[in-house]
């Protein structure tokens, strides 16, 4: 099994100089990023208080929200917004309302929801930039469905 970070990888190649933390539940996944040495990584799950130690100039999920019980979605909104000092960006399935949908033959695994709606509300912030992924974009090829916000 291989595991790679794209996104660390990505905001490393930007500037490697990038003070860089990243979170993952997923054990082996966890080592095989720490092991590519341009990130602080922390096994552990995003549904519990994060250790808010240090603030990010940039707090972000990634096709990671959509996979989270919406019972459990504000602690997520609390540590984005908690660790972030300026700003916060949100790549999820986008959806007006909630809405399930089945994810490889099982029920409650993706969620669609305005997530990035939600933040600003929540925390008061203010919308930036918003936009979708592009299926015909050959660099980053996901789905049109997938829309990013950036807040402030």
């Amino acid at each position: 099994m291989f595991f790679r970070s794209l996104n660390l990888s990505a905001l490393n190649r930007i500037h490697q100089k990038f003070d860089l933390r990243g979170y993952e539940i997923n054990e082996l996944a966890a080592i095989a990023a720490a092991n590519e040495n341009m990130a602080e990584i922390v096994n552990t799950t995003i549904t519990e208080p994060l250790a808010s130690d240090k603030k990010f100039d940039l707090t972000f999920t990634k096709g990671v929200l959509i996979h989270i019980n919406p019972e459990k979605l504000n602690a997520v909104y609390e540590n984005l917004y908690t660790l972030s000092n300026r700003y916060i960006m949100v790549c999820e399935y986008y959806n007006p309302s909630p809405v399930a949908i089945e994810y490889r033959g099982h029920q409650d695994r993706l969620f669609k929801r305005d997530f990035a709606g939600e933040l600003i509300e929540k925390y008061n912030l203010r919308l930036l930039d918003y936009g979708f992924n592009y299926h015909r974009d050959p660099y980053f090829t996901n789905d049109d469905k997938i829309g990013r916000a950036s807040c402030r």
